[in-house]
């Protein structure tokens, strides 16, 4: 039984989530990234941030609420946390927006792509962005003047809207002196000019501008003596009771468009707002000072992520790559079954191709051997090659079961949407278990081969989302050991049926045995330090919460076990401390692609114990989700997660940071010594066995 430790030995979860952000905005900054991309990590921060509003923060304010004054795991009490992410909240986004105006902005227009500002037009200009105006953006607004009969309208989350000044009496003789416009949501944010009337190759402007310069068309005969850009972020936590409700799928779908009205989090406005507006919207939406944010620029940076794909200049965008295919599966029309039949295959995402996976599943569709396909859900996409598959596969007359989780956050729609039409070609559709969110990445083929039925699998790190493949690094493995088979099988029976959990041969499963199965597997590794033998544990995951996982690596580290932890985002554990945790190394990586591997290493006694999983070590993934650890069980596998999972990595030193017992990062600086980076070093592995493959 792991003894318990103080809460200052643990670091806040919130903070440590802003300290990420802090970690990716330093791409932003860093003037060795190609231009284009850096404006993308610019944007990246203020999508994380509307996330971190939308749920973290809107979490501490539902506890303060309630009145709730428990404390974390870390001693701090909701209101002390709020307080401390509203400073620090600030204190990052006026960081961005200074990095925007001052060096970004700036550098995007020395190589032609400029933000033409209404203060720059020129008459040509100014004729230009009026007929537009006119012509695509004056038919669809609806100004609402704030009057008895016209209450303030229903603002939602995120979208750009005007607080509008005005002076004088309008048609009515009403003397009115506020009014509303809501951005149409139709528009886009940013419209390209042509080049000849821009005068650069390109040139952008905000519709925000285009309203700004024309706000006076929409209130005839009055005079306007102010126009205010403002964005209201919102709490989107879904509230659906799944233990009262009878059908969850109808419960989502009323509570879905509720999402874009929850109460107010945060107020982002412009710079030059005036007192008084800025105070109306601040009563107007229950928030407090600290929740108001003026920004000197757009109030919603999120939007400028589409200028990369708008503009055609390589040089400021990362290289392109193509990602290589396993040489067994190369020549074309390979046959998956038998590739899998002989030898496990391993997938090494975005380095590797996601196309097996969808080649897989669309055999399986089509062979007449085939008698059922299972797999899960958690997100897939909008459009997806995967699904259409499964479809395909169900209208074929196979027995196809999908366990979907419509609590997927952001992508519940997504999934009802697959849910129905799957239903419609009479697939089994299965919502998982109530109060736990299906997490697992599991997929299996069950195979008529000479008169008996052959079970296949494909597990996972990552989601079956073709595009995410090609952006986030995970593992995927395919096997036909019978074993791992027999194990997804009873963990897919679970999730359909009804009854006990029973013991699997290889695999650990939330919430019956990975959380155990972890902590055993760090205490053995103490129990041989404690015995005078070499002990090491390497584990690489999101994030590290829970507390008595953590607690057991404070206990492996003084008993003498080297630990390496490589973890993205929030580590509430404290590395470095003296007496604590002398043998506890954590770092970050942060690069082109976003690390989402979560994989395990147990030294135990040259066993050389792998793992893979779709769980990284939080309270919800070991608790409250299904989850699944699996295996490398194939040596030569083994040893390529090793190298290209762990190893790598924590060689790297130009993107990855090391933390300090206080929860602060420091970015390594090879300086001196050669530069290692392991997310290029990957790309060029993979693109020269790409090449002899193809020989």
């Amino acid at each position: 039984m792991s003894k318990k430790y103080a809460p200052q030995q643990f670091l806040n979860r919130e903070l440590g989530q802003l300290e990420f952000n802090r970690r990716v905005l330093a791409q932003a900054e860093d003037t060795g990234v190609p231009l284009l991309e850096r404006l993308k990590y610019l944007c990246i921060v203020s999508s994380n941030l509307d996330e971190f509003f939308e749920i973290r923060v809107a979490g501490l304010k539902e506890q303060i609420k309630l009145g709730s004054i428990s404390a974390g795991a870390d001693g701090m009490t909701p209101p002390q946390t709020l307080k401390l992410v509203r400073e620090q909240a600030h204190q990052l986004i006026e960081r961005q927006y200074q990095l925007f105006n001052d060096d970004i902005t700036p550098a995007l227009s020395a190589q032609g792509i400029k933000f033409i500002r209404r203060t720059q037009w020129n008459e040509a200009q100014q004729a230009w962005v009026r007929d537009f105006f006119f012509r695509e953006v004056m038919p669809v607004l609806t100004p609402i003047g704030l009057d008895p009969a016209h209450p303030f309208p229903r603002v939602l989350n995120k979208s750009l809207n005007f607080a509008v000044e005005l002076q004088g009496k309008d048609a009515f003789g009403r003397n009115s002196t506020r009014a509303i416009v809501q951005a149409p949501r139709v528009v886009p944010r940013t419209i390209l000019m042509p080049p000849e009337i821009s005068g650069c190759e390109y040139g952008f402007v905000f519709l925000s501008s285009i309203l700004h310069a024309h706000v006076g068309e929409l209130f005839s005969g009055m005079e306007v003596l102010g126009c205010y850009q403002f964005r209201v972020t919102r709490n989107s936590n879904l509230f659906v009771d799944e233990e009262e409700v009878k059908n969850l799928r109808l419960s989502l779908q009323g509570e879905l468009p509720q999402r874009h009205f929850g109460d107010a989090v945060r107020l982002e406005i412009a710079d030059n707002c005036s007192p008084t507006i800025a105070e109306l919207l601040l009563k107007e939406f229950n928030l407090a000072t600290e929740d108001l944010y003026r920004v000197h620029g757009p109030v919603n940076l999120v939007r400028l992520m589409e200028i990369p794909g708008l503009v055609a200049r390589d040089n400021l965008k990362f290289p392109a790559f193509t990602p290589s295919v396993p040489g067994v599966l190369m020549k074309k029309g390979a046959d998956m079954f038998k590739v899998i039949r002989k030898s496990d295959v391993l997938l090494h995402h975005p380095f590797q191709s996601f196309k097996p996976v969808i080649d897989f599943i669309q055999q399986a569709a089509s062979d007449p051997s085939v008698v059922a396909i299972k797999q899960t859900v958690y997100r897939t996409g909008v459009d997806s090659a995967l699904m259409e598959a499964l479809i395909a596969a169900a209208q074929r007359g196979k027995e196809v079961t999908v366990v979907v989780e419509l609590l997927a956050r952001f992508d519940e729609e997504a999934n009802i949407n697959w849910a129905t039409r799957l239903e419609q070609v009479g697939a089994h559709v299965v919502y998982g278990v109530v109060g736990h969110k299906t997490h697992a990445k599991m997929l299996m083929v069950v195979r008529r081969e000479d008169g008996k039925l052959r079970r296949y699998v494909h597990l996972g790190t990552g989601n079956y989302h073709p595009r995410t493949a090609r952006l986030y690094t995970d593992f995927g493995l395919f096997t036909a050991n019978e074993e791992v088979c027999a194990d997804v099988n009873e963990v897919f029976g679970q999730l359909t049926s009804l009854g006990k959990a029973r013991t699997l041969n290889h695999l650990w499963q939330s919430p019956f045995s990975m959380h155990a199965e972890v902590l055993r597997s760090i205490q053995n590794e103490t129990r041989l330090a404690k015995a005078g033998k070499r002990a090491h544990i390497i584990a690489k995951m999101n994030a590290l919460l829970e507390p008595e996982t953590i607690n057991a690596l404070y206990e492996a580290s003084q008993a003498g076990v080297k630990v390496d932890l490589i973890v993205r985002g929030v580590c509430a554990l404290r590395p470095g401390v003296k007496s604590l945790s002398e043998n506890i190394r954590v770092r970050s990586v942060i690069g082109r692609f976003l690390e989402h591997t979560r994989i395990f290493y147990f030294r135990n006694d040259l066993k050389h114990d792998v793992y893979l999983a779709s769980a990284d070590w939080m309270d919800r993934n070991f608790f409250r989700r299904i989850e699944v650890c699996f295996p490398v069980l194939d040596k030569k596998l083994k040893k390529r997660v090793l190298d290209e999972g762990l190893k790598i990595y924590l060689q790297d030193n130009t993107q990855a940071w090391e933390m300090d017992g206080e929860g602060h990062y420091r970015h390594k600086n090879p300086r001196r010594a050669a530069r290692k980076c392991a997310q290029n070093e990957l790309l060029r592995q993979f693109a020269t066995q790409s090449v002899k493959s193809s020989r």
